[in-house]
Parts: C-alpha cells; sequence; structure tokens
C-alpha cells in the first residue's frame, strides 16, 4: 500500500505490567493527559464496555517506497485484540490476542502479553508484549515481537518499538524513539530517531524522525484516535 507524499500515519502500542487486570485500554497515554486511576466502582462498570483505538502510519522511507500500516484495538477489563496491516512486514497483516495488567497509581506500570498469528508475505506465529511504565509526565514504552516464520526458517525476525517521552504540557510530548523492522532495510539494523507529538481530546499525532545525523532520515508520521 503507498502513501502518497502527504503525511504517512503510524501508531504506538505501549505495554505495561500488573499483578491484577487492568481496567482501561493499553494503548499508548501520555503521562500528561492520561486519568487519574478509577474508583473501585469506576473499575466495575469499565469492566462492562470496550475502548477501541485506531492508528494509521504513514512511513516515508529515502528511495524507498512509502507505505501505510494501520492498527485496529479492542480492550475490555482483561482483554486485548488488536489488528495490523504492513507492520511485521509488507503486504503482512497480523491478529493479535492478549492481556491486559495493570499495577500502581502514582508509577504505573502496564503490560501486555500478546499472541499473534501473521500472514501474507511473512507467514508464521508471534509471540509479544506491549509495555509502559508512566510517572507524572515521564513514560517509557516498548512494542515488540518474535515472528517464527513457519514457511522458512531463515525468515524468522525480531521486531521491537521503545521509546522515551516527556509531556511538557498536557497536548505536547517529546522524546527518543527507535525501531527494528523487517518493513524496510537501511544500513543500520535498528533505526533511532527523535519524535514530537500533539493530542486534541481524543486524537493524537505525532512525526517521528529516524537515522538523521547517520544516513539519509525516514519518517513515521502518526494519526490516532481512542474512545
Amino acid at each position: 500500500m503507498k502513501a502518497g507524499p502527504a503525511l504517512a500515519l503510524i501508531s504506538l502500542a505501549l505495554f505495561a505490567a500488573t499483578s491484577s487486570p487492568a481496567q482501561t485500554s493499553p494503548q499508548p497515554m501520555h503521562p500528561a493527559t492520561a486519568a487519574p486511576p478509577p474508583s473501585s466502582g469506576q473499575e466495575a462498570a469499565q469492566g462492562r464496555t470496550w475502548n477501541y483505538a485506531l492508528t494509521l502510519d504513514g512511513d516515508i522511507i529515502p528511495n524507498a517506497t512509502s507505505y501505510a500500516a494501520p492498527t485496529v484495538s479492542a480492550d475490555r477489563d482483561w482483554l486485548h485484540l488488536e489488528a495490523r496491516y504492513n507492520s511485521e512486514n509488507l503486504r503482512t497483516g497480523s491478529l493479535w490476542l492478549g492481556y491486559n495488567f495493570r499495577r500502581g497509581k502514582t508509577l504505573v506500570l502496564n503490560v501486555t502479553p500478546i499472541l499473534g498469528g501473521v500472514f501474507g508475505r511473512s507467514t508464521g506465529i508471534a509471540p509479544g508484549c506491549e509495555a509502559s511504565l508512566t510517572y507524572k509526565k515521564f513514560q517509557l514504552s516498548v512494542s515488540n515481537e518474535y515472528v517464527f516464520d513457519t514457511s522458512h526458517h531463515s525468515g524468522s525476525f525480531y521486531y521491537s518499538w521503545p521509546q522515551a517521552t516527556y509531556s511538557p504540557l498536557d497536548w505536547l510530548h517529546v522524546g527518543l524513539v527507535a525501531q527494528r523492522t523487517k518493513a524496510f532495510h537501511t544500513s543500520l539494523g535498528t533505526q533511532r530517531g527523535f519524535l514530537l507529538g500533539v493530542s486534541h481530546k481524543r486524537f493524537h499525532f505525532t512525526t517521528n524522525v529516524f537515522n538523521a545525523g547517520f544516513t539519509s532520515p525516514s519518517y513515521v508520521l502518526e494519526v490516532g484516535y481512542s474512545h
């Protein structure tokens, strides 16, 4: 799928760990805009409702084909469901099932172990994890997985997207980001760079710039909506 010279979009997945099931979505939430922990009554109500998130990533690659990568997720109590396209590899889709955990109030740790089926240009089974650690305006997060290619063993690979962000304002976040992916290749095995993002109500937009100063820079533009 091509992304025009316009904005390419991508979304992140943040992850968390806890000893009891989480009642909120594990989708990335910027520290400054995160809602306070729900009361026990609110938790019970949230456990009976679904939370949804839709993100569209656009990868702009120098001297190569740019592409878009949509992700849709749904969460209810401990259950996490997710679908992706062009994430693990180009022309490749994946379906995921996960279990949400959450711990902490001031220092919030979320973790969602996930298991996915990958199909298309790459075919296989992928265990992974989405996790985040949030303290006030700071957040560390990572989304990673290992794809066991069931067609060709040599096609197995590791995917990772770690990032660290700071939110000086409720609507603004900045930080460092890296990614290791099979969807495109450069002279660097792991892409690294910085990000700048803004949010408004249920929408967010983030620009990720990779490899600036190391090789020809690439860009991942991300727009998302959550409910």
